[in-house]
């Protein structure tokens, strides 16, 4: 199938489309704060990790850089079954991602930091595969999209791709907090330079 040529009906199909990724961003968003406010709410309960903490605030200012980032999808003027799955599958990894930051229930571990060394593997391994993802993603957009961010682009995701795959394999304290300060403060600096408004 491909979308109309009246702009009007590309502009439906697009909002049909975002509708779909607003529900699945919104759910990641709920589980984050859901659970930040079951931590303040009961701190005693199971000792905070602050690493583990830093990587729920990555994840929530990335949930939010996807939604904000998502805009340039308005600009697609041929869309499919497999371009659609493709998003909607990208929508589910970030959700993912935020189900195991933050898991129903730890009482089978001793505290968030038994938790977050414990399945630290999948989560990273789930990080990896959405910045290999996060190229598709940015290529579907046109190839005059994915050249304006330069070298940089490139670079900041294997980089990504690399710590994320060592910080599966160690349970280095210092690793896995200077991983999770430098990712966070970086992709801020991203937002803040490449997207701080909506023009291209």
């Amino acid at each position: 199938m491909q979308a109309a040529s009246d702009p009007n009906s590309l502009a439906t199909l697009y909002i049909h489309v975002r509708i779909l990724l607003g529900m699945i961003v919104g759910l990641g968003l709920t589980h984050l704060l859901r659970h930040l406010a079951r931590i303040v709410e009961r701190p005693k309960v199971r000792r905070i990790y602050w690493v583990h903490l830093v990587w729920a605030l990555f994840m929530f200012v990335y949930l939010l850089h996807f939604w904000w980032w998502e805009f340039y999808l308005s600009h697609q003027t041929r869309w499919n079954f497999n371009l659609y799955l493709f998003v909607t599958v990208y929508a589910l990894l970030l959700y993912l991602l935020c189900a195991l930051i933050f898991p129903e229930s730890v009482d089978d571990y001793q505290d968030y930091r038994d938790y977050f060394y414990s399945r630290g593997h999948w989560f990273f391994g789930l990080l990896a595969v959405m910045f290999a993802v996060d190229v598709v993603d940015t290529a579907i957009k046109g190839a005059d999209y994915f050249r304006h961010f330069g070298p940089e682009y490139l670079i900041r995701n294997t980089g990504y791709i690399l710590a994320s795959l060592v910080a599966m394999k160690t349970r280095n304290k210092y690793y896995h907090g200077g991983f999770a300060v430098v990712a966070l403060l970086y992709e801020l600096s991203w937002i803040l330079r490449r997207y701080e408004a909506l023009l291209f």
